[in-house]
């Protein structure tokens, strides 16, 4: 699996005309689910994304977490995370989970999160989402279940 995570002031996602999730202060997460990805995996993004320190203490550093400053997730489901651009002009998206796996997997993430204490709104898996945030910072993270296998 692999998360773009962003920090923002607010976020919402919209699905023809209508607002699906919506979170004040924390965290934007992108999610793509890749064919082998599993339940350890989500389970280790989960805890990643509700343990991160990137908001800033008193002091300005970062050192607290989304968890910390009772921050809530916007969770998206994104396929386009798994696109290779190496070749031609068209990315490929042959990377990417299958909609039926990588839906139970994404639900399992969220469910993950929430089970961390951190509150999880959601967009819609595979529409068409809108999806608007004012990014706090800014700060952008890429993280990928695959390195903790690699480090």
């Amino acid at each position: 699996m692999k998360l773009v995570i962003q920090r923002s002031k607010q976020a919402k996602v919209t699905v023809n005309g209508k607002t699906t999730g919506e979170i004040e202060k924390g965290l934007v997460v992108l999610v793509g689910v890749t064919h082998d990805d599993t339940e350890e995996d989500a389970a280790y993004l989960a805890e990643k994304v509700a343990h991160l320190r990137i908001f800033e203490d008193e002091n300005g550093k970062m050192n607290l977490s989304v968890k910390d400053i009772g921050g809530e997730v916007l969770s998206v489901s994104q396929f386009t995370l798994y696109g290779d651009c190496r070749k031609g002009r068209r990315p490929n998206f042959m990377d990417a989970a299958r909609p039926e796996p990588a839906n139970q997997l994404y639900e399992r993430f969220n469910r993950f999160v929430e089970e961390q204490g951190v509150p999880v709104q959601t967009g819609e898996f595979g529409a068409m989402m809108e999806v608007s945030l004012t990014n706090d910072g800014p700060v952008t993270l890429i993280i990928d279940s695959q390195d903790k296998k690699k480090g």
